[in-house]
């Protein structure tokens, strides 16, 4: 059983994935992880992610390996991976290595943005992860002063409204829940209230 999870930055969607992959038994892939490991890959190098040429060569010399869990974790490393992510090429590259983990036994939960649309169309279960943009901005602040990291508020801001825009607006594999998906809006929830709502819909994609 393959279960997908898509949805915008601090939506929860990762930590909802963890869960679930957790309780299920299934295996997990943060898909975005890939995208954020190439984008890191390029600024190590002294390169800019949105390059086409030098993203898609970290993408084919890619090494998760050789990049620190800190590092996948930071906001350098997600405004790289937006960046990347928009390369039709890197995408492709990274198409097939989520592809075949997602056919790992007994199953296995993928989060990201396009797992749903394009990765994973016939994915069984299919979840759209979202909440408002100021709950977001929010919880990503929270995110950054527990790390004991110095921010810039409005500057938290203006990077998830532009990460918001290049997922949306790209061309290829755009941010958007599967015309089936079940879209779990988490503004007012506690991620016990989102896990539970998650399992309730795959207990009923499961009895089929």
């Amino acid at each position: 059983m393959i279960v997908a999870i898509d949805g915008p930055a601090a939506s929860g969607k990762g930590t909802l994935a963890r869960r679930l992959a957790q309780n299920l038994g299934f295996h997990y892939l943060d898909t975005g992880s890939l995208y954020r490991a190439v984008g890191m890959s390029v600024l190590k190098a002294g390169g800019d992610p949105s390059n086409e040429i030098q993203a898609a060569a970290a993408a084919k010399s890619l090494d998760l390996a050789a990049v620190s869990p800190f590092d996948l974790r930071s906001d350098t490393a997600g405004n790289a991976a937006s960046k990347v992510a928009f390369i039709p090429e890197v995408r492709a590259v990274l198409l097939d290595f989520q592809r075949n983990f997602a056919k790992k036994t007994p199953g296995a939960v993928l989060d990201g943005r396009d797992i749903g649309t394009v990765v994973c169309p016939d994915a069984a279960a299919k979840i759209f992860v979202t909440a408002s943009l100021e709950v977001r901005v929010q919880r990503r602040i929270r995110e950054l002063l527990e790390k004991g990291e110095s921010i810039n508020e409005q500057r938290v801001w203006e990077d998830m409204k532009a990460r918001d825009a290049r997922d949306s607006d790209r061309s290829v594999s755009p941010l958007k829940p599967a015309d089936d998906a079940f879209i779990l809006d988490t503004s007012e929830m506690n991620a016990d209230q989102a896990f539970e709502n998650a399992k309730a819909y795959i207990a009923t994609k499961k009895s089929r």
